[in-house]
Order: C-alpha cells, then structure tokens, then sequence
C-alpha cells in the first residue's frame, strides 16, 4: 500500500444511490481500487447542512450506503470505506482552512448556489455555506492524489486546491494537491429528461432497484414528443431513453439509432431492450448485496474497522499540519 498513490471519494448519506452516482464516480472507484489505496468516506456530517432538522434519519442511510458500495463492488479488504463523524481530525483540519477562507469566495462557488437553490434556502447557515472548506479537509486530511467526481463537484475540487497551495505557500508544504478524475458520464440525465438524475426529483433508477421496478421505471421515461406513431421518424438526440442507451448499451447503440430514425422501432420495444440491459447491470449488485443484506452486523464491522484505519491516517497527518503551523505545543 505504501507505494500506491490515495484516492479519496465518497458521498453524503442522504439516501440510496443511483445510476447517476454510479456512472459519475462509483463505477471508477471499483474500477481503480487495487491501483489505488482507496478511502470512501461516508459524509455524514456534510448530509447535515441540508438535513440538521432530521438527523435521526443518518444512522439508516448511512448503512444503506455502505450497502449501495459493497454491493457495487468495493471490496473492503482493498478499499477503505469510513465514516467521517468518527474521524475528529478532519472537524479539526476544517477549523483551520477556514481561517483563511473568504465567505465572499464561498458565496460565489457555483455548486454551492445551485445547491442553496435547489433547497430553497433565502440565506445560507455558516455549514451549508462552508461545505467545501468542509471537503477540503477531508481531501487533505488523507493526502489524496486523485478524487474521482461528478462534473457538479469540479468545483469543489479546484477550490481544494487552491486551499492546499495556499496552505503549503503560508506554513510548510505538508499537504497533496488532488487531480480530478470525472467519470466516464459526468452528468447523467433524469428519467423526465430535465435535469440530472437526482434523488431530490424523484427522476432516479438506484442501484438496490429490483427487475420489475427498473422496467416501471424505464416504460415512463421520457421520449421524442414529436413522435406520436412507432412508424414515425424517431429524433433520438431529443429522447432521454436513448441517452440510456448510449451510456448503458453501447453494443446496440448505432443500431438502434439508425432503426428509430428510419421509424423501425417503436419506443416500448426500444425501453425494454434498455430495462434488459440495466437489470443485467445491476443483477450482480444484487446477488453481492444479499450477502450484507442479511447479515447487518457485517456492514457495521466493516465501517468500524475502515474507521480505525482512517483514524490512524488522519492523526498522523494531523501531526504534520500542527508541526507546520508551529501549533504542536506539547510535541
């Protein structure tokens, strides 16, 4: 492990995850964790800044998921996967960041005012506002080299970079600036062909879904409007399923794109041909997520031991930051 460069990834545990996590991040985290030493962090504190007023709802997503991961494939005899509530190094590393961070710079990051409008919020509490000095810390804390994300996260990623150099240019280079690793699809649409695949719009197909709810699912997906008859020329450019289709089923995708321009396929056969590639995606997600499913206190273990490990790193590096700053009094 020590020859292998860090990754550190993760996601706030407001619910099940779903295609859209899994194309945008989750699927190179698989992909990357034995070239990687790889730490998922489940970012329960960070789920705070927009549910403070129900946290008794952390405990439950926060094991959903931990199962969403290990039923995707991370693997955590590899992967470290923890939780950040436990680790106080990184509440302590946020502290200092935000020292020299402006509110006006945050104010003005991009992801931050779309969130704050999604949620409806008139004005900003100082934790929703200070998210990304938040993310910062916990990119940092584990001298991360790569961060795969979602395009939405870019810009949290260069903030924390300019955080890293900042802070390595006032005390001591201590700390590793991240590269950004996007996904192979950084924004996947909704199911309503609106805006990205989003728990909050209810567009979503997630990764626990069983065969007969992605088929529901995909039947009411939206298409061509323009196109009224199955013999009708199709417009797939326009048609959220063949968006699916490119993404999901590669190997039939010109076909298919060529018979709906022609009118030779109608929009129920061409929504069962994806509902059939997308359950044979996730039918090995849910025969690894049976084992967990079943035996809970699995889960617990594993989060309890990527935790310690965690733990461990961030002390150390916690060290290194405070000698920097000429703050480790007592060293």
């Amino acid at each position: 492990m020590e020859n292998k460069k860090r990754i550190l990834t993760g996601d706030r545990p407001t619910g099940k995850l779903h295609l859209g996590h899994y194309v945008g991040s989750l699927a190179n985290r698989v992909k990357l964790q034995e070239e990687y030493d790889s730490y998922i962090i489940i970012a329960d504190v960070q789920a705070l800044t927009t549910n403070f007023e129900n946290p008794e709802n952390l405990s439950q997503d926060t094991f959903q998921i931990a199962e969403d991961y290990l039923a995707a494939g991370l693997d955590p005899e590899i992967s470290t996967i923890f939780v950040q509530s436990m680790i106080p190094e990184i509440h302590e590393l946020t502290m200092y960041f935000s020292m020299f961070t402006t509110v006006n710079v945050l104010r003005h990051n991009p992801t931050v005012k779309s969130e704050a409008q999604q949620h409806g919020f008139s004005d900003m509490t100082y934790g929703f506002l200070g998210y990304p000095v938040s993310q910062a810390a916990d990119i940092s804390i584990f001298k991360a080299h790569l961060v795969p994300v979602g395009e939405d996260q870019i810009p949290h990623l260069e903030f924390t970079r300019k955080i890293v150099r900042r802070f390595n240019d006032l005390y001591r280079p201590v700390l590793v600036e991240p590269d950004i690793l996007l996904g192979e699809v950084p924004r996947l649409v909704g199911l309503d062909g609106k805006a990205k695949m989003s728990k909050s719009l209810n567009n979503s197909i997630y990764l626990s879904d069983d065969s007969s709810e992605i088929r529901k699912k995909v039947m009411e997906a939206v298409t061509d409007p323009a196109r009224i008859h199955k013999t009708d020329p199709g417009h797939p450019e326009v048609c959220t399923v063949y968006e699916y289709h490119k993404v999901f089923n590669q190997i039939e995708v010109e076909q298919i794109e060529g018979e709906c321009r022609r009118g030779e396929i109608g929009c129920v056969v061409c929504k069962k041909r994806l509902a059939g590639c997308l359950d044979a995606l996730l039918e090995p997600m849910r025969e690894r997520r049976s084992k967990y499913s079943q035996n809970p206190g699995l889960v617990k273990d594993i989060l309890m031991e990527g935790t310690k490990k965690a733990h461990r790193v961030a002390k150390e590096t916690m060290d290194e930051v405070r000698d920097a700053m000429g703050i480790n009094y007592f060293k």
